[in-house]
Order: C-alpha cells, then structure tokens, then sequence
C-alpha cells in the first residue's frame, strides 16, 4: 500500500507521498502560434463528445468557421487543445493533426522530458479539474442539471489563471503507464457506450415503425385491404375510413394574456415519439400566448419530423409554435398516434419550410386526410395495444441509457482516480 500525503489542493486531494505539485505554466507551454502568414488551411474543431475533429466532420450547426484563417491559432499533433470558453463543461482533447484552430482556444505542449502530454489531457478531462475552475471565468453563467452536468454560457478562463494551477506531477514512467492503462480502459468504455447507444436508436426507430404500421394497417394481419383515392393511403382495412383532420377535429387559435405563475407548455417539455399527459411546466415573460385547454392535443409544428405530441391535463398557455387540437370525433390517444406516424410525417416534412428550423404549415396539416377505424371498440385496441408495446420498448430504452450513465460516471471515477495517484497502475500489463 503505497503513502499518501496531502497535496494541498483541494479538488486534488491526497497524492503519493514521491508525487511533486507545481504550477501549471512551468509544466506545459503555452503555443501562440497565429496561422500569418497561412501555415494550413485544415480547420480543427474541438467538442466535449468528441474532443478535437476536423471541421469538416462538424453537425448539428455552431459558430461557423471564418473565411479569414490568419486570425486562427495553430495546434500541432500532441497538443492539447481547450475552448477557454467551454472548459468546465470538459471541451478538452488531445491534436492528432497539424491545424488551425479558434482563437478562443487555448493549446499546450510539452517541451521537457518531465510531462507525458497524454498523461495532462486525461487530467485535465477530469470532472473535479473541472469543477475547480468555477471562479476563475469571466462572464460566467453557470447552470447545474438534473444529472449534475455543469452547462455554462459563454465562460472565458484566461490562460494567465490557468497558468498559476497547481498541477501534480508523478514520476515521468508513472505517467507513461497511467496514460497508457487508461488509453485502453477508456476505449474499451467508449465501445460499450457506442454499441449501447447504437441499440437504442434501433430500439427508437423499432418504436417509430411500429406505431406507423398500427396505426396504418391495424392489428389484424387477416383483414382484407381496400384500395382507396388518396397518393400516399394506397389501401386501409376494411371497416376503415378516411378523412380529412380538418373534419374530425379543430384547431384552437385563441391567444390571450400570459401572466407568470400561470401554466405554460414549451416545446423542450415535451418528448420525441411519446404521446403522453404533460406534467413539467415552465414559465415564460408575460405576454400574448396559445391558450391551452384540459384536454387539448397539442402538436409542435417547429421542426415536426421530432414528432412531438402529447394530452393537456391542465388549462393555460403555450408556445406559438403549437398546434392545439380540440372537438377531436376519434379516440384522441388515436389521434396522437395518428400526428406521429408516417402517414402525417412524411408528408409534412415535405412541405415543411425553413432550413435550420423547419416549420409544417397548419393549413396543409388540417387538410391531411387520414385513416382510422370506424369502430370506437377497434381504436381502443389500437391504442392499447401500442401503450403496452411502446411502453415496454420506453422501458428498454430507459435501461440502455441507465447502462451508460453508469459506464460514464466509472470512466470519470476511473480517470480520477489514476491521475491524482489513489490508484497506481504499476503492475500493469498491456
């Protein structure tokens, strides 16, 4: 059992008794080296999830790169690169290409023979690191979540107090093997999370197809198909009909004044492919809104391909970018699934308008014919039977992201534990 002493340091706490603490800046070196006169033209990009990736493989939107890359900074293959404004959040990962990167980013390098550079990247990638940042930034807006993740807006950490951290320092052989043993943990880690992740977007897109093909074809494999008028419903099942939303149902286009305290539905309370009751409200500044009412089916017309919908238990206010459904002459849970199937969708996304924030326009989604049955007994069966389905795969998909909550907070723990020493990995083996 090796010694411990206290480091000094609180989000460090006890290190190895033959463990050194110094300050950051006689550790690693800072590189300022400005891309002017252009010295590459490779825009590197840096994410939490991903670490350091060149641009061109970026998604989901962000700043954009500039036109002009003499502003950009240069990182090297082995430098450790970190966005100075989204540190906390654990914007930090390790170069392997020679690039230009913003000038909010911050990269160091090691130019002695006492710091492995990989060593540094996992330490700084450590939650308490992190954490101990809190204070230094300017312009902090910081937010905890439900799960503890730090969320922070526009956080500058001069590198100057970076600079003046204590930072331990282990035997340089130490380093090399923690680096080393925790290379191959954490890949072994991140293969369970992707393959985890993988299966729930099986499971996800299984629950999507399911409830298209319910609430299409039905329950019974023997019912005979007849042909109907309609492009997109070639065929329903007998004892079916078909008619347009606009004539089984009416959309509630009242706003009147919102005050605070009152109840108000935002679209981020509401969740992709699960019609449902709501119960998580929100507050918004006082103005003119959507009234709600007990009762109401509401659909999100921003972005519809997410497939958002759920049944009002309360009576108050939403967004704008809600259609609120009400006098629906079919079983509304029906209604629901109907809103999210392929049927609705696909056309809808067609003719949906905007780029980065798509819109369905209400006029083409009342007009929208659609497929029910005719009997109230046969809808109920419908819309049991996809509860209990959607339910048990909802159960499923709950596990698999327990699964890898649990795995993410090992591999923080893990990485924790080695790079301050409670740990030590001598005897390891690759």
């Amino acid at each position: 059992m090796r010694k411990l002493k206290d480091s000094g340091v609180e989000w460090i706490g006890e290190i190895p008794e033959e463990w050194e603490l110094r300050r950051w800046k006689y550790v690693l070196s800072e590189r300022k080296e400005k891309n002017d006169p252009i010295i590459t033209n490779f825009i590197l990009s840096l994410s939490v999830e991903n670490g350091v990736f060149p641009y061109s493989e970026k998604t989901g939107g962000g700043n954009k790169a500039k036109e002009d890359l003499s502003a950009y900074k240069v990182a090297r293959p082995n430098d450790i690169v970190m966005n100075s404004m989204n540190i906390l959040a654990g914007a930090v990962g390790l170069s392997s290409w020679l690039g230009a990167v913003s000038p909010v980013y911050y990269t160091y390098y090691s130019d002695n023979d006492r710091a492995d550079i990989n060593y540094y990247c996992y330490l700084f990638q450590s939650e308490q690191f992190q954490r101990s940042l809190l204070g230094l930034g300017n312009g902090i807006l910081i937010k905890e979540s439900g799960n503890g993740k730090l969320n922070t807006i526009r956080m500058r950490i001069p590198s100057e107090k970076l600079n003046r951290l204590l930072i331990p320092i282990p035997p340089i052989s130490e380093q090399q093997r923690i680096a080393k043993f925790l290379d191959e943990k954490t890949a072994i880690i991140d293969d369970i999370i992707t393959d985890t992740k993988q299966t729930i977007a099986e499971l996800k897109s299984y629950k999507q197809s399911l409830i298209s093909e319910i609430v299409t074809n039905g329950i019974n494999k023997d019912v005979k198909m007849v042909s109907t008028e309609i492009d997109w419903i070639d065929e329903i099942p007998e004892g079916w009909e078909v008619a347009k939303i606009k004539n089984i149902s009416k959309l509630r286009n009242e706003k009147t004044s919102y005050e605070r305290g009152q109840n108000f539905l935002a679209l981020e309370k509401m969740v992709s492919y699960k019609p449902g009751y709501i119960d998580l409200l929100t507050e918004v500044e006082n103005g003119r809104q959507q009234v709600i009412k007990q009762g109401d089916i509401v659909f999100s017309k921003l972005r519809p391909y997410l497939a958002k919908v759920a049944l009002a238990d309360f009576d108050g206010h939403g967004t704008g970018e809600l259609l609120v459904f009400n006098d629906i002459k079919i079983k509304r849970k029906l209604f629901m699934y109907k809103l999210i199937s392929e049927q609705i969708l696909q056309p809808v996304r067609g003719t949906s308008y905007g780029v980065k924030m798509p819109r369905a326009n209400p006029d083409f989604i009342i007009s929208l014919p659609i497929s029910f049955p005719i009997s109230l007994s046969e809808q109920s069966e419908i819309v049991n039977y996809l509860d209990q389905k959607t339910s048990q795969i909802d159960t499923l998909i709950i596990e698999k992201e327990n699964l890898i909550s649990e795995y993410e907070y090992y591999k923080k723990s893990m990485i924790y534990e080695y790079v301050t020493g409670k740990k030590q990995v001598d005897s390891y083996e690759s």
